[in-house]
């Protein structure tokens, strides 16, 4: 069975609301999704480890000092102001023609934020950078080929996340710091390493697109549901193919609100097919569970067998892969979900 990593402090980061259609509205993303998974791979049997903490340097590959510090610190010195919330949320933006930096906690928010649906408690520090240990962890042991793949069960979720933007639920990109640690540690064969990042969550990981858009080294392929009528809505278009090294490099494919399962499967096995044509040495699967048809956000159409179909599928390209968790809010049915794919993809 497939390994994985989790980390108890995941279920520290617990804010209550996020902005959302001009009012607070409950948070979906809660810490019951790892309790649900976590207790699902107990009872599958699947090899479960704490990961180790990894240090700065991994998340500082991927991110830059400003954000990484910002989220170290900012709950502490939003909080100590006499008339600021519980809770940090931004109330500006960063706008073009916009390029200062400032030293005040409230703009800093504000730069550090694309979207009000990443609110900062007093956990989330320690949760995103326990989520991040844990994606380091299934990349070094697949990296260092001490394992086929591995699961890394990162609450909170990363792909929104930008080099130095929060947003989406999202702080700290596990996928991309997963897809750069793997990177650091594969042998060159002639050329540089290349890893691949397939992205199946029902939302565009816009954040892991932007930190590789430009580099020619990931390829980043998304399916998604079509992002001129679904979040986030300013990414995850066909016509966004990379710039400079990183051009053709790149691939979306956005699907109609509500497609089916075959037509999210179709979509998956070109998406395997141009990974392939670019010959990576790793993949790094990006492993939402919202695209679930019982799923709150009702995007795409796939039944808990689908899981083990895309299992199967993303198993069948033969890569040592890193399985990151991403979304997926239906949190009675998460367990079924995962165990569906883990079914399919060990089967395979």
């Amino acid at each position: 069975m497939i390994p994985a990593f989790h980390h108890p402090d995941a279920v520290l980061h617990r804010p209550a609301a996020f902005f959302k259609r001009g009012q607070m509205v409950p948070m979906p993303e809660l810490p019951e999704r790892a309790d649900a998974i976590l207790a699902m791979l107990r009872k599958r049997g699947n090899p479960l480890t704490v990961a180790p903490d990894a240090g700065s340097a991994p998340r500082a590959a991927v991110h830059t000092p400003e954000l990484l510090t910002y989220l170290e610190t900012v709950h502490a010195r939003w909080t100590a102001r006499p008339d600021f919330s519980e809770v940090v949320i931004p109330n500006v933006f960063q706008g073009p023609g916009m390029s200062g930096y400032p030293t005040d906690i409230m703009g800093q928010a504000g730069y550090h934020s694309f979207d009000l649906a990443a609110p900062i408690g007093a956990g989330t520090w320690a949760a995103v950078a326990s989520s991040a240990n844990v994606a380091v962890a299934a990349a070094r042991l697949v990296g260092r080929g001490e394992a086929r793949s591995a699961y890394a069960l990162c609450r909170p979720p990363g792909h929104h996340a930008g080099r130095e933007r929060v947003g989406g639920f999202c702080y700290l990109n596990n996928a991309a710091i997963a897809a750069q640690e793997v990177l650091s540690l594969l042998p060159a064969q002639g050329r540089r390493p290349r890893v691949a990042i397939l992205d199946v969550d029902l939302h565009h990981g816009n954040g892991t697109q932007e930190i590789f858009y430009d580099r020619d080294d990931v390829f980043f392929a998304s399916v998604h549901v079509d992002p001129a009528v679904f979040y986030p809505f300013l990414a995850g278009y066909a016509h966004e193919r990379g710039v400079g090294r990183g051009l053709g490099t790149n691939l979306n494919l956005p699907l109609p609100v509500g497609s089916s399962e075959d037509a999210v499967l179709d979509a998956i096995a070109a998406l395997i097919a141009a990974i392939r044509a670019y010959g990576p040495e790793v993949l790094v699967l990006s492993l939402g569970l919202d695209p679930y048809e019982g799923d709150p956000y009702q995007g795409f159409r796939v039944s808990t067998p689908g899981f083990a179909r895309i299992g199967r599928a993303v198993a069948a390209m033969d890569l040592p892969t890193v399985l990151v968790q991403e979304g997926g809010y239906a949190v009675a049915d998460l367990k079924q979900n995962l165990a569906s794919f883990l079914d399919g993809f060990e089967a395979a």
